[in-house]
């Protein structure tokens, strides 16, 4: 056996044994993602026709143990700094939309637009919807897009919406962002986060 396959050999033995010493890191707050598709109605034949499909995608931080709502700087710690809370970790929240949407009794075209929520004591929560576009990986360099809600401003802001904020009868661990009461006609979208329920009311425009 030559010298050079002898070291191939004994390297190819090894990679296994020091990848399960250190086994991948996982991420701390994985990406996560939310879907309807309202506007459409059953057919006999072809089934669910004629839905527009919208879509949240997000970063899903975890409670760990932590007393979120509790704090009596909650809302500094929430932001991490950023003007806004970007409602999620890491990326922009985002959603996307093939269906105008009436929010507030403002209209969004069709498109995708970054989330963040204006928070304040006593459940004064403002869902924001800004034209800021989102970085997909982050680059200090880029100030055209955002990354999280750090360097947001308010002059592409297209809907400011008041939340309704529930109670929930258990505590999320993980941050998600969701769809809920759906119809054919709208629903809510809604976070959902330890024991906080905040949501907004959308209608799918024509």
């Amino acid at each position: 056996m030559t010298r050079p396959l002898l070291i191939v050999l004994i390297v190819a033995a090894l990679v296994p044994a020091a990848r399960a010493q250190n086994p991948q890191r996982r991420v701390a707050s994985p990406a996560g993602a939310s879907a309807a598709q309202p506007g459409g109605v059953f057919d006999a034949r072809t089934g669910y026709v004629n839905g527009r499909w919208m879509e949240l995608r997000f970063g899903r931080p975890l409670k760990r143990g932590r007393d979120l709502f509790g704090l009596p700087d909650f809302v500094d710690f929430l932001n991490d700094g950023a003007p806004v809370w970007r409602a999620g970790a890491n990326q922009s929240t985002r959603l996307t939309t093939e269906a105008p949407l009436v929010i507030a009794g403002k209209t969004l075209p069709a498109g995708e637009y970054t989330l963040f929520i204006d928070l304040a004591p006593n459940d004064k929560w403002t869902l924001i919807v800004s034209r800021w576009p989102a970085q997909t990986t982050y680059d200090e360099s880029n100030k055209a897009a955002l990354w999280g809600a750090y360097e947001y401003t308010p002059d592409r802001d297209i809907v400011r919406a008041p939340m309704r904020i529930e109670r929930l009868p258990h505590a999320y661990e993980q941050l998600s962002w969701e769809f809920l009461d759906v119809t054919p006609k709208g629903g809510l979208i809604a976070l959902l986060w330890d024991r906080k329920l905040a949501s907004v009311a959308f209608t799918v425009g024509n």
